[in-house]
């Protein structure tokens, strides 16, 4: 396998950021107004009420008290986006669940990432990553970044590999956020114990290829290959590598995919005290 079949991804320029405006989103808020400042990205804010006559996923059914919380969120943003100097828009919609508002957002407007916190007591972030969360990673036509609430920028960046076209995805997304930021990136692949000795042999090979890829950007980085559970040794690695950052692939828009994702991906988030990047490309 060549550097060439790596996929052609990694654009920031366009940021959504979904909030409720509590302290679950504060995290979100930091990293979004900061990835827009180093990527001259324009930042979508999107907040959300219920829709009228709905159960109040947001309190009441467009609550005058919500409403207007929502704007004050909206225009405290888009100072806190003047002052640093990054183009912003608001955007206030309604709709019967939190995922559905944020993925047809995306949708609408042509985002490249969304950026949301994971977890809340209410609104957008109020569900458990098992829920809206894992929802909106999993339909979202773009790529997901999951951040805790006290989340800074990243000092150094995490990406994860098996070699899958998915993997490829986050590495582009990696090494675009590495190169803009300036940031140590290192290459994680994990030989699993239940895989096949085939399968583990093609750990090495497979960094190997990235870190040629990277050569080639002018990126330096650190390869790893590490062996045991696949999510635990991520988040492992993360710490011990002091990552501020973890960029994971997605496993696809449709079907299994969708079910798939559950699986490490979620693993590490939830277990996880830093933002994860869930990576997807056209």
């Amino acid at each position: 396998m060549t550097t060439s079949q790596l996929s052609p991804i990694g654009r920031f320029k366009n940021v959504l950021l979904a909030t409720d405006g509590s302290e679950w989103s504060a995290g979100a808020e930091r990293i979004a107004m900061a990835l827009c400042a180093e990527h001259a990205a324009h930042l979508n804010i999107l907040s959300a009420i219920s829709s009228p006559g709905e159960a109040g996923w947001m309190g009441k059914p467009n609550d005058v008290e919500a409403e207007r919380q929502t704007n004050e969120t909206i225009e405290r943003l888009k100072k806190v986006a003047e002052d640093a100097g990054v183009e912003a828009s608001g955007h206030i919609r309604s709709g019967s669940d939190p995922y559905e508002v944020i993925v047809e957002a995306s949708k609408d407007l042509q985002s490249d990432i969304i950026v949301m916190g994971r977890k809340g007591r209410r609104g957008l972030a109020r569900l458990m990553l098992g829920d809206a969360t894992a929802k909106v990673i999993g339909y979202a036509p773009c790529s997901v970044m999951a951040v805790p609430e006290d989340a800074n920028m990243w000092s150094s960046i995490l990406v994860a590999t098996d070699g899958s076209r998915f993997s490829d995805m986050a590495v582009v997304s990696a090494t675009e956020l590495a190169r803009v930021s300036g940031v140590p990136l290192t290459v994680l692949s994990v030989k699993v114990p239940v895989h096949s000795d085939r399968r583990q042999a093609e750990a090495q090979p497979i960094v190997d290829r990235v870190l040629e890829f990277l050569k080639d950007k002018g990126i330096q980085a650190r390869g790893l290959v590490e062996e045991g559970p696949a999510d635990d040794t991520i988040v492992d690695v993360a710490k011990e590598r002091q990552a501020g950052l973890i960029v994971l692939g997605n496993f696809g828009r449709t079907g299994i995919g969708r079910m798939l994702f559950g699986s490490k991906a979620e693993r590490v988030i939830n277990q996880t005290s830093m933002p994860v990047l869930i990576a997807r490309g056209g």
